[in-house]
């Protein structure tokens, strides 16, 4: 990516375009491919009535065993607000349960072929077949990918990022800035999680992710940020989950595509996954 005076020039000649490839905006982006490309839906449907299920079990239960009292304690602190905040809380732990119970078990094999499908749709081939076969006819992305002949996965377990998501909880009790902070702080780590597969496809090692991302951290927290929030709408969070997924691989590929112009203009050979430690952006451990 290019050092911050490059990305200021660009803001100065190109606005529209700043706007236009904004992180916050690919998993919205995601909603919209996903529902205007039909190949991707059967790998919806395969999921859609469990996952249905198991939120309105979640957040039924949430709500009427535990949204009252959380409210009540909440009104100490900020009386009419504890309404708002209490939602907000209430959605949060309902998104943490279904991500422990389905999202973690259950559909990343969906999300992975939502992601490898449409950077295969976008024509980078070559980039999926690092990792699983890619059939060279058919016109439907998703029947062209072959079984994974790596280990693949679209994003790792990560117990850290859940005992970070229930200790951050509470910060919704902060009247008026603790939504916005719980969601910031658990969209820096959440971010980068969303392009682990893509990491994968390039053999990113631990060092070279850290470096990738270190460049990156706003955009990738923006995404992650937006992406949680659709995860708290209720009973949507696991067509949100496929979407966010779809959004994922429209930024991957607008990135090799960046990645590849840049490589060209400075002849330089290989992916230019650079320290870029001088911007003092802190690690962030994908």
């Amino acid at each position: 990516m290019a050092p911050s005076s490059g990305l200021a020039r660009t803001v100065f000649i190109n606005p529209a375009r700043i706007v236009v490839t904004a992180s916050w905006l690919y998993p919205l982006k995601g909603i919209v491919y996903f529902a205007g490309h039909s190949f991707l839906w059967p790998l919806l449907r395969a999921r859609l009535l469990p996952a249905f299920l198991l939120s309105i079990f979640v957040l039924f239960n949430l709500f009427f065993w535990t949204y009252l009292p959380q409210v009540a304690f909440l009104a100490i602190f900020h009386h009419a607000g504890a309404w708002v905040n209490g939602t907000f809380l209430v959605l949060g732990e309902g998104a943490a349960i279904v991500a422990l119970l389905f999202e973690a078990f259950f559909v990343d094999e969906s999300q992975l072929d939502t992601f490898d499908s449409i950077l295969v749709n976008k024509g980078w081939d070559d980039l999926v077949a690092t990792r699983r076969p890619v059939s060279i006819e058919g016109e439907n992305p998703l029947k062209r990918l072959g079984k994974p002949t790596r280990s693949s996965v679209y994003g790792p377990f990560s117990l850290r990022q859940i005992v970070e998501f229930i200790v951050l909880l509470p910060l919704n009790f902060i009247p008026f800035v603790g939504v916005p902070l719980f969601l910031i702080l658990t969209g820096y780590r959440a971010g980068p999680l969303q392009h682990w597969r893509y990491f994968q496809l390039h053999d990113l090692d631990k060092k070279q992710r850290r470096a990738f991302v270190r460049g990156r951290q706003w955009q990738y927290t923006w995404f992650g940020t937006v992406a949680l929030l659709l995860q708290l709408i209720p009973v949507l969070s696991m067509f949100f989950l496929m979407t966010t997924a779809a959004g994922s691989a429209l930024w991957a590929a607008d990135l090799e595509t960046q990645l590849q112009r840049e490589e060209a203009q400075s002849t330089v050979v290989g992916p230019s996954y650079t320290d870029d430690s001088q911007h003092g952006v802190e690690d962030n451990p994908v």
